[in-house]
């Protein structure tokens, strides 16, 4: 296969999907596709038109993501924005397709990728951002998972490990993200933990549940991001609470702790508080090691600081900050939290502010934006 022609030819190939109406980063991901199927079949069936081959391919590959996500969007419409308690309903194929996705012949992440952009119906500049790397990165690593199975029968499922990092993944682009796939996230993951007795599988499920509870009280009627301290309890759903506490209290008794169970119990913690005041902080703390312990994750370390900052002061936290690298998502906004309640409003401001630059919605820019506002308010009186 010739890849000067390749090059040459695929940035004219996505300016024509474009000018039949597909947007570019959809373009984008179809060419791709149809790369991937060229270099599996030009070796041994070259094309005369190389160019013609490839815009009939792309279109091709855009039609059937277009088909897959309206399939996907269907099943999403049946499923209400509470999920109902109690046990799932029979195993679909879209649980199905997540096992297959998860191909035992890719790493983990590659499957974890494979699956988000195949079936999860992530684009992948939303899966770049749910990994932390740029997106670039992550287009490669779909074109390598791709090619690594475009040969392959799917007829080995992978690992219920795998297949629940992609559940959590999809279940946080809904939850905080621009797409709602959490009710999908939850129906599905409530479908495996019908299926086999997997504790972990049933702390992500108390997970979802205990987030999915307080999804009325995140956001104002305008949209504005409302903080875990500042939310209306009132407007939490304590049925979901219950459940996903009863869930975690099922699991944990099996005494095979993991990484889910973890964050269920620190979720747990922060719904059995009638007010913010009464929250158990140190306990909290207690949780965020195990998690650790668990992860070794930077994130689990930054959200810890927090706690350690609620249980042990602001100094205490922003000591536990100082270990980790400043480039960790939100962790300009952490700090400026915690300088803030150490009393250095102009450093939490300016914090506040840069956090703000580099924030993932729309939502957490106006928040942080307004934040900065109000500590520079103070500092001009």
């Amino acid at each position: 296969m010739d890849e000067a022609v390749l090059r040459t030819v695929t940035p004219a190939v996505i300016g024509i999907l474009v000018r039949r109406g597909v947007d570019f980063a959809t373009a984008e991901d179809a060419v791709q596709d149809a790369l991937v199927e060229a270099v599996r079949t030009w070796p041994t069936d070259p094309p005369r038109d190389p160019k013609g081959w490839l815009v009939a391919a792309s279109w091709r590959k855009f039609l059937d993501a277009a088909r897959a996500d309206t399939s996907r969007r269907r099943r999403e419409a049946l499923v209400e924005i509470e999920p109902a308690p109690g046990p799932g309903e029979p195993v679909d194929d879209t649980l199905a397709l997540y096992f297959l996705c998860a191909h035992p012949s890719l790493t983990p992440a590659s499957a974890v990728a494979l699956t988000l952009r195949a079936v999860g119906g992530l684009t992948t500049r939303q899966i770049a951002r749910a990994y932390l790397v740029p997106e670039t990165t992550m287009a490669q690593r779909i074109s390598r998972a791709k090619r690594t199975v475009s040969g392959v029968r799917f007829n080995q499922p992978g690992d219920v490990t795998t297949v629940l990092r992609v559940l959590y993944l999809v279940f946080n682009e809904g939850y905080s993200g621009d797409v709602d796939l959490a009710a999908e996230a939850i129906r599905l993951t409530r479908q495996l933990a019908a299926s086999i007795r997997h504790e972990e599988v049933a702390g992500l499920l108390a997970l979802m549940l205990l987030h999915h509870a307080r999804r009325a009280a995140r956001t104002t009627a305008d949209g504005r991001l409302v903080p875990l301290a500042e939310q209306d309890r009132s407007r939490w759903d304590t049925r979901l609470i219950a459940e996903g506490v009863q869930v975690l209290q099922n699991a944990l008794a099996r005494d095979r702790l993991g990484e889910f169970q973890a964050q269920a119990a620190i979720a747990a913690l922060h719904a059995d508080a009638r007010t913010a005041t009464e929250t158990d902080w140190v306990q909290i703390v207690e949780w965020y090691d195990e998690l650790v312990r668990l992860t070794d994750s930077p994130v689990a370390r930054l959200n810890r600081a927090v706690a350690v900052g609620e249980a042990d002061g602001a100094r205490a936290g922003l000591a536990a900050l100082a270990g980790l690298d400043p480039g960790l998502p939100r962790y300009d906004a952490v700090a400026a939290y915690l300088h803030e309640r150490d009393g250095d409003l102009a450093t939490a401001a300016r914090l506040y502010a840069k956090a703000a630059r580099s924030a993932p919605s729309l939502p957490e820019i106006d928040h942080l934006t307004r934040q900065a506002a109000r500590l520079n308010a103070l500092l001009r009186r």
